[in-house]
């Protein structure tokens, strides 16, 4: 039995900033928006993508709750939530539940690296217990790459066996398909997301929940359509025609720095330059990375649709 209140394609939300860099919370909820009418059931806020290590404690608050101030659901958002500190993460993870969100996403404490399972499992249970609260529903982020802290089995087994309702799904963004559609099989009803859209119609086919995924940012109608055509009618050459679309998408935009290229492309579908702002220590790209990624992306063939 799954306990996730979450499924389908969730985009790794792009954060938009002013030109001194504070949160444009008009630009991030108007896209929110788009997302949400063009393929996506839900919006992971505050990611890798999102670069939410770039903000404070208070700055994520602030986004959480101007969004839904701004027209964004809460519990359609699934925030990410993970910081170094437990009392950050419990901070964090309580305002977002408060906003709404049915589930967060959530890091690994990821400073010091060759944890134990026990040692880790300890640093979640410390959260889960200091939140005490029965409506929680953790996403576990699995990023080795990115963090340095692995999510493994064991300490997947071990938080399950402790707190069944609580624990209910992973994202993972190893690329590694073989853990993902392991842990879909494992653990039934542990709800795994691919954080790569070429990979999320081989995992759902191994029972995955869907994916969570920077480039669908741009792809969503894409992803969606991927999505609920499999739902609706299995592997059809429909789906697999969509799948390829995508696929070559995400493959057009990943040899950049994702948040970078993800804001400059939608920065021209927009029309809204703003788009273009970084924290640092992202930068803009280049004007001839730029045009490769244009030429790169628009060689797909399939536009993105028009934003409001």
């Amino acid at each position: 039995m799954s306990h996730s209140p979450y499924k389908g394609v969730f985009s790794a939300v792009v954060t938009a900033v002013k030109d001194d860099l504070s949160p444009d919370l008009d630009l991030t909820a108007a896209h929110g928006k788009w997302l949400l009418a063009n393929g996506c059931d839900g919006l992971a806020v505050l990611g890798t993508t999102g670069e939410a290590n770039s903000f404070g404690l208070k700055e994520r608050i602030a986004i959480i709750e101007g969004l839904v101030e701004r027209g964004i659901p809460g519990d359609v958002m699934m925030p990410g939530t993970g910081c170094c500190a437990a009392v950050d993460t419990i901070a964090l993870t309580k305002a977002a539940m408060g906003a709404g969100a049915k589930g967060v996403l959530m890091l690994p404490p990821f400073y010091y690296k060759n944890m134990s399972d026990q040692g880790l499992f300890d640093a979640f249970s410390q959260v889960i217990d200091g939140i005490a609260d029965d409506d929680l529903k953790i996403f576990l982020y699995h990023f080795p790459q990115m963090s340095g802290v692995p999510i493994t089995y064991g300490l997947i087994e071990m938080l399950l066996k402790a707190y069944p309702k609580t624990v209910v799904g992973m994202k993972d963004s190893s690329g590694v398909f073989d853990n993902m559609a392991g842990a879909a099989e494992k653990f039934p009803g542990f709800a795994v997301f691919s954080g790569a859209d070429e990979l999320m119609l081989p995992l759902l086919r191994k029972g995955g929940a869907g994916c969570i995924t920077a480039v669908a940012n741009v792809s969503s109608f894409l992803n969606g359509a991927v999505y609920n055509g499999w739902v609706a009618n299995g592997d059809t050459p429909e789906v697999e025609a969509n799948h390829e679309t995508l696929s070559a998408m995400r493959k057009a935009v990943a040899g950049y720095p994702l948040p970078p290229a993800l804001k400059a492309l939608t920065a021209r579908n927009t029309g809204q330059a703003g788009w273009e702002n970084l924290r640092p220590p992202f930068v803009p790209l280049s004007d001839a990375d730029r045009k490769k990624l244009f030429d790169a992306f628009d060689a797909v063939g399939t536009p993105i649709p028009a934003a409001a």
